[in-house]
């Protein structure tokens, strides 16, 4: 059961991301559609992560969870009582997704890899905001701002030093 559950979330994801680019959905009913998603279909991350898919998954669950609470934090003024709560929530998600990426990374042996920084709009993620592409899968792309990734990236010669475009820059520039 969960194996179905596992591929309806993926292939939902890439109806939504479809959707997405041709502009039918915002930025905003993307995240929010995501979310829903995992919440009709009641899934959890995997425990044990021994294979790249369950990796790739678990970093999908987390990436979704944290820009939904990231979202509803932005959505309330900062001097609301909940904001704060739905930023914790959505560093909490980050850090998941941070931590299920270095064992991503090490599953893949760091082949397969390339990795940059991008350029945003945001001064607060200028020379942060990293994306790692698994050139050897179509579609997936990573980010992070984690230190100690980036590190794991230098260390295994994956890090190019230098702003790319990122393959999705009209998401990741665009405000919600």
């Amino acid at each position: 059961m969960i194996n179905n559950k596992f591929e309806q979330f993926l292939k939902n994801r890439q109806n939504l991301i479809d959707h997405y680019m041709k502009g039918d959905l915002s930025k905003e009913e993307f995240i929010e559609e995501n979310y829903r998603c995992i919440h009709a279909l009641d899934i959890k991350p995997f425990q044990k992560i021994d294979n790249v898919k369950k990796a790739i998954y678990n970093y999908q669950y987390y990436n979704v969870m944290a820009k939904y609470y990231q979202k509803r934090a932005h959505d309330l003024s900062k001097r609301h009582e909940s904001r704060q709560d739905f930023l914790e929530q959505a560093n909490y998600y980050y850090s998941k997704k941070d931590r299920v990426t270095e064992t991503l990374l090490k599953l893949m042996d760091f082949t397969g890899i390339e990795a940059y920084f991008v350029k945003v709009k945001s001064p607060n993620l200028k020379k942060r905001l990293f994306e790692i592409v698994l050139t050897d899968y179509d579609d997936i792309i990573l980010h992070s701002t984690s230190e100690v990734i980036r590190n794991m990236l230098i260390h295994e010669n994956v890090f190019q030093n230098e702003e790319r475009k990122s393959l999705i820059d009209g998401y990741i520039n665009q405000k919600y």
